[in-house]
């Protein structure tokens, strides 16, 4: 709707002037709630840069697996449905490909300093 800034330019700049200024000034209490904010911050950034986008590819690859159309909300409960019945299991085509790629899309937004995302991330 807005041409500029961009909501993600705006979340940096905040971000960036919590880590900059405000966190070196700051001590105890306040400045531990200051990188709390600047931690959010830069997750509420990574959501904006990659969460559409990794979403779509969720979606589509639930679509495929599931064999039905649907939002993703719905989806994914139908998964969850189909793993408590049985119906689907680790050896279902495309399940472990699936999990494995949003898992990692999630901590690409939630943690990607991750050691465990950075071996995986690494090896592939």
């Amino acid at each position: 709707m807005y041409d500029r800034p961009e909501m993600v330019e705006l979340v940096a700049v905040v971000r960036e002037f919590l880590e900059r200024h405000a966190m070196p000034a700051l001590e105890g209490r306040v400045a531990f709630h200051a990188r709390v904010a600047a931690n959010a911050l830069a997750i509420v950034e990574r959501e904006l840069e990659l969460g559409a986008r990794e979403s779509e590819l969720e979606l589509a690859r639930l679509r495929e697996l599931l064999g039905m159309d649907g939002d993703l909300d719905g989806l994914n409960r139908e998964l969850c449905r189909r793993l408590r019945r049985g119906d689907v299991s680790l050896e279902t085509p495309g399940l472990l490909e699936h999990l494995r790629a949003t898992t990692l899309a999630k901590l690409a937004v939630d943690q990607p300093r991750y050691s465990g995302y950075r071996r995986s991330i690494e090896a592939s």
